[in-house]
């Protein structure tokens, strides 16, 4: 199919033009239109990238249903995907539309809610597709906007704190790269990321007023980027505003930001940063490593102290992209398809405990976990859910969780066998939040009079839950669906990352 990207890309932002064109009105079959709509264009999009995961050759290096052609002023638009992008293609269609269900029950500015999800998603697809690099940043940034607006209009009491606090920390990170960019372009006298990927930009050292810089032009550049991703991710200590964006976020956006936003650092670590700036990369791996390490420890205890639902599971976010950055910086086969899978079942993991969350929110309006107690009783359906999620967040061999940790694991022993013992703690520790919530939650006596009359899952929340469910069971039991499908492209990656180095091999092996 033609312009199938194209296609998939700009399928929500089309239903949004139309939406915010021609409906009228706040009355209840207007705001019935908006959601149906909405629920249209996302399921729409998702089955139009079924053509592409069927049409996607793993095997065929480099990137495929590529197109190009002139924008504005002179630039271009490209788009491609490979192994690794793909799959964050597909994430993104798949979720999209069980968002826009979790949505159903709200009736505050029903239209521009919908307009913004649909214009978040096709920003967030554009970023996994671009292939230039002015084309890259527009889509990054851009996302921000209709993320602070879901944020700022549609969350909680302390929303527009948390909406400033989640927009300028990430728009500062990008900051830099937006300067690095100018620098790669003035070197490289290009954009096209495919061509950049082909450059060697220099890594000789460099003195700055007095300060020699080792690995020269490319670990300038890599600072500028990982001061984006980081943030972007996010790794600690950059970490703060993302529980402060969780609690105040509406559920659907809690969803999005979890299971979506926080992949493109990680994305962007794996298509700029291991095979742009490969020196700088082998030198700067050690401290990313042990920041990831301290990240898992850190954030896992802080979770442990957390009285807010929604605040435990966005500290147990960072530590789960902790194991991400470790797997990426490894730069072993096993770490980076770890990573790349543990993006993939973050997403279905952490999207399905928000909406756990929103389940239970919906009917008490709380999130306070010494407000809970005894569900099981009243709700046995959303307790076989929520032990599902809460079981595969810990790691439970047979659920995606497992594979993830188990071989970002893996990469970081073959890197740095302290790294990975003090990373392994990990595992401990979130059992311990996370059974701890769901027992608090869950298990125990009936004795809240406000619970009595709680009611279980509808039809429509187990609809949502249905595929989230077997996403998690289906990678888990059989990961190959998705590592058959990185593994080549991640292959390919290593061979040119360590290639690039000096005698082919390990820079910080080659100084000693």
């Amino acid at each position: 199919m033609a312009n199938l990207l194209s296609i998939i890309t700009f399928t929500p932002l089309v239903a949004a033009a139309i939406m915010a064109l021609f409906l009228r009105g706040d009355d209840p079959a207007a705001r019935r239109n908006a959601k149906w709509l909405a629920l249209l264009a996302t399921t729409a999009t998702f089955v139009v990238s079924l053509f592409l995961i069927a049409g996607f050759d793993p095997a065929a290096p480099g990137f495929q249903f590529v197109e190009e052609r002139t924008w504005v002023l002179g630039l271009r638009y490209k788009v491609g995907i490979d192994g690794i992008s793909i799959l964050f293609v597909m994430l993104t269609t798949f979720l999209m539309p069980l968002v826009i269900a979790s949505a159903w029950e709200v009736e505050h500015r029903v239209k521009e809610y919908m307009v913004a999800f649909l214009v978040l998603e096709s920003l967030m697809i554009g970023v996994f597709v671009a292939l230039d690099l002015v084309l890259f940043y527009l889509f990054f940034e851009a996302g921000l906007i209709p993320m602070f607006l879901i944020i700022g209009i549609w969350g909680g009491k302390d929303r527009i704190y948390a909406a400033f606090k989640f927009f300028l920390y990430t728009f500062l990170g990008s900051v830099l790269m937006l300067v690095a960019m100018v620098g790669m372009y003035v070197e490289a006298g290009t954009t096209d990321i495919a061509a950049l990927l082909r450059h060697e930009f220099p890594a000789g050292p460099v003195t700055i007023l007095g300060w020699q810089i080792v690995g020269g032009m490319q670990t300038l550049l890599w600072i500028a980027f990982f001061a984006s991703f980081a943030v972007k991710m996010p790794m600690w200590p950059v970490h703060t505003w993302l529980p402060d964006a969780h609690v105040q976020a509406p559920t659907a956006g809690s969803v999005v930001l979890a299971a979506i936003l926080l992949k493109m650092g990680g994305y962007g670590f794996l298509r700029f940063s291991l095979p742009m700036f490969p020196v700088a990369s082998d030198l700067m791996a050690p401290f990313v490593l042990w920041l990831s390490a301290i990240a898992i420890v850190y954030t896992s205890l802080v979770a442990l102290a957390q009285t807010d639902m929604k605040k435990l599971i966005a500290y147990s976010s960072v530590a789960h992209m902790g194991y991400v950055t470790m797997g990426i910086f490894a730069a072993n086969q096993q770490g980076l398809d770890g990573a790349i899978f543990q993006m993939l079942s973050h997403g279905f993991i952490s999207g399905a405990l928000f909406l756990c969350v929103g389940v239970i929110y919906d009917r008490m309006h709380t999130r306070e976990i010494d407000a809970y107690g005894g569900l099981v009783n009243r709700m046995p359906a959303y307790a076989a859910v929520f032990m599902l999620f809460t079981m595969a967040n810990v790691g439970l061999p047979g659920t995606s969780g497992f594979i993830g940790e188990f071989l970002t694991l893996a990469g970081a022993f073959q890197a740095n066998t302290w790294i990975a013992t003090v990373a392994a703690t990990g595992v401990i520790l979130s059992a311990a939040y996370a059974l701890w919530l769901y027992r608090r939650v869950v298990f125990g006596d009936l004795i809240k009079a406000a619970l009595k009359s709680i009611e279980d899952m509808d039809r429509r929340e187990k609809a949502i839950f249905a595929p989230l469910v077997a996403a998690t069971i289906i990678l888990g039991v059989y990961p190959s669906l998705a590592t058959d499908i990185v593994s080549p492209a991640v292959s390919s990656l290593l061979t040119e990352y360590h290639a690039s180095l000096p005698a082919g091999g390990d820079l910080r092996l080659a100084q000693h």
